[in-house]
């Protein structure tokens, strides 16, 4: 334990809590019980300590025990100062423990728009001393170095030092395109006729790096080597672009969602489509996890559960 005082006294912070435990008891016996120490230990510990001070702080009989001039000085200015490193301790651990406080999360908008918005506004509402703070970037960051508390992708992609909770169900793909597109260049009823169309890509952060067209035939995994006029670096654009009729675009189901049922778009090939994956919720890995992401987490499974059972 490291000396209080470079200048004066050598004192230790054990030493003085002794001192003020004994001092607010008058009790060796008992403050060596409150303190898991055997009387014998306390009594010594006090007697280094007056002695480091060159004083003495009790007057100890064989009936009694009491606080001289010396130790009631100490422990009228010691015992103020140790009750606030109490209250603070117990305010850290108070509020490590509780959902409050800002929780930010770093992820893509396919994940925010798939797992996070849906039920954003009930968590907050559940959680009111809590601020949710997403930050939304299509490249893999540090999550560490960037400050965040979590972070949510799709599970191929997290890091293995991270400590990964699944999300939802497995992502289901589908090709789209619009209605103007498909009435053009006509509805392609394999795998490989793709190659005769205009496709949108989507590129991922890393050069050359393509989200690949991945579907099932006859129990094998079958990748199609799309080409097509438009690339693009978030699915957000990618669904735009197919909308306004540029091609044919490769995309999450449950993003597509609300353009199929709006007729804007036709969804294609959807027995053929090869599932994605799930996304993810990650983390660094802590002894203690902080209250408001645990909060986080069980609230979105909550959710996610709620979602597959329905």
């Amino acid at each position: 334990m490291p000396d209080l005082n470079d200048k004066g006294p050598q004192v230790s912070l054990p030493a003085l809590v002794a001192f003020e435990r004994v001092a607010r008891r008058l009790n060796f016996a008992r403050a060596a019980s409150e303190l898991d120490v055997t009387p014998t230990a306390i009594s010594k510990t006090i007697k280094i300590l007056e002695g480091q001070l060159n004083v003495r702080l009790f007057n100890r009989t064989t009936r009694s025990v009491g606080l001289t001039e010396h130790g009631s000085q100490l422990l009228s200015t010691l015992a103020p100062a140790l009750d606030l490193i109490r209250t603070s301790v117990q305010q850290i651990g108070e509020t490590a423990a509780k959902p409050s406080g800002v929780l930010r999360i770093n992820t893509s908008h396919v994940a925010f728009a798939s797992v996070i918005q849906p039920f954003q506004a009930e968590f907050l509402r559940r959680f009111p001393e809590m601020t949710l703070e997403v930050s939304m970037e299509s490249r893999m960051v540090d999550i560490v170095a960037g400050g965040f508390d979590a972070g949510i992708r799709m599970g191929h992609a997290v890091q293995r030092d991270m400590v990964a909770v699944p999300l939802g169900a497995i992502q289901r793909m589908v090709v789209v395109g619009s209605p103007a597109y498909i009435e053009e260049r006509g509805i392609p009823s394999r795998p490989k006729d793709l190659l005769g169309h205009a496709c949108i890509r989507l590129r991922f952060a890393d050069p050359g790096r393509y989200l690949e067209w991945r579907f099932k035939s006859r129990d094998k995994l079958v990748v199609i080597e799309v080409r097509g006029p438009l690339v693009h670096s978030d699915m957000r654009c990618v669904l735009e672009a197919a909308r306004q009729g540029v091609g044919l675009a490769f995309v999450f189901r449950q993003f597509a969602e609300d353009s199929i049922r709006r007729g804007e778009l036709l969804a294609l090939l959807e027995r053929q489509c090869a599932p994605a994956d799930t996304f993810h919720l990650y983390y660094p890995h802590r002894a203690r996890m902080p209250g408001k992401l645990r909060a986080f987490i069980d609230f979105m499974q909550e959710k996610n559960r709620e979602r597959q059972a329905s």
